[in-house]
């Protein structure tokens, strides 16, 4: 899939940096009331004016790029703070205003600019992909990237996908992997659970080896994979950023991803069926060896108990215990 250019800004900004045209980063910090982008948002400018991304939705992009052109000439960052009011925000498409901070980093190899080196190795680990945490306290100026594990504070905020400032005053602008949900069973409910998935930011694919299940004709336009479960998934490869759902009530199909799920790091596994069906399945886990602790990961019946009846509403209920899943667990 390819990605929006909206969505590689720091990619962007080091391609320009290295075409010689200059390149500035400007990335939000810190918001109060209704501001219209949240921590993390980021604008690249090049030495002409170019811009891609947004800091404000158009409120106060104009400010911004004349800062940055003024960055990338004497090589030092700023910290810049508007003020938008619920005018100006009307004018542009906003229902209001608010206030937002935002520093702008020239790159370069000034003593306070922002490395082209660090630049480099944060868009490789995006392109990896691999989560990564952007550091830079601004009473210094000094930088650094953070994998998880190294800090409790950027943990957090890679759990909760959260970019901002601390209360020792650095700012941690989080890159995470995309977020993927992999469906096994092209059933009737897969069809409203991938539309919705991809509408809450999911990169979605299908697997079922029935070729007339996993039809283009029943799901245009989804990745659908036909191999067994289980060797689809270690081709996928899985991972922290990864939600599953079985659907096909069928344990020759469902088992054999439940048990490559259960012994890899994804955030959710969720299985259709009724609690009988469940008692079933944990019995067959049991017998394989799986632990009582490993076989509590599954989601079972799945989905959120709303009274859902149709697959639409089915698919509802899923996709919104995946995201407590992902925020609150």
């Amino acid at each position: 899939m390819t990605e929006a250019a909206h969505d590689r800004i720091p990619e962007i900004a080091l391609d320009w940096h290295r075409a010689g045209r200059g390149a500035v980063l400007a990335t939000v910090l810190e918001t109060w009331g209704s501001a219209p982008r949240q921590a993390g948002s980021q604008l690249a400018i090049s030495g002409t004016g170019e811009i891609m991304g947004s800091v404000s939705g158009g409120c106060v992009e104009g400010a911004v790029v004349t800062e940055a052109l003024e960055a990338l000439a004497d090589g030092r960052p700023r910290l810049l703070t508007f003020g938008v009011s619920d005018e100006t925000a009307f004018a542009v498409g906003l229902a209001c205003g608010g206030t937002i901070r935002v520093l702008v980093e020239p790159v370069g190899d000034g003593p306070s600019a922002l490395p082209p080196g660090l630049l480099a190795d944060l868009v490789a680990a995006r392109a990896a992909p691999r989560a990564v945490a952007y550091e830079i306290i601004p009473a210094s100026w000094t930088r650094r990237l953070l994998a998880p594990g190294q800090d409790a504070a950027a943990d957090a905020r890679f759990r909760a996908d959260r970019s901002g400032v601390e209360e020792d005053g650095r700012f941690l602008a989080i890159h995470n992997p995309p977020l993927r949900l992999i469906v096994v069973g092209a059933v009737h409910i897969a069809q409203p659970l991938l539309a919705i998935a991809r509408l809450c930011g999911y990169a979605p694919t299908l697997i079922d080896p029935r070729a007339a299940f996993g039809s283009a004709g029943r799901f245009s336009g989804e990745t659908i994979l036909d191999d067994w479960p289980d060797e689809a998934l270690a081709a996928l490869a899985p991972d922290g950023r990864t939600a599953i759902v079985t659907l096909t009530h069928d344990p020759k199909l469902d088992d054999p991803a439940i048990r490559f799920a259960l012994r890899s790091p994804v955030f959710y596994l969720g299985c259709l069926g009724s609690k009988k069906t469940h008692a079933s399945r944990v019995g067959r886990l049991t017998e394989a060896g799986f632990s009582e602790s490993e076989i509590a990961r599954i989601h079972a019946p799945v989905g959120l108990a709303i009274g859902a009846k149709s697959p639409a509403e089915i698919a509802v209920s899923i996709m919104a215990q995946i995201t407590a899943a992902l925020r609150q667990g």
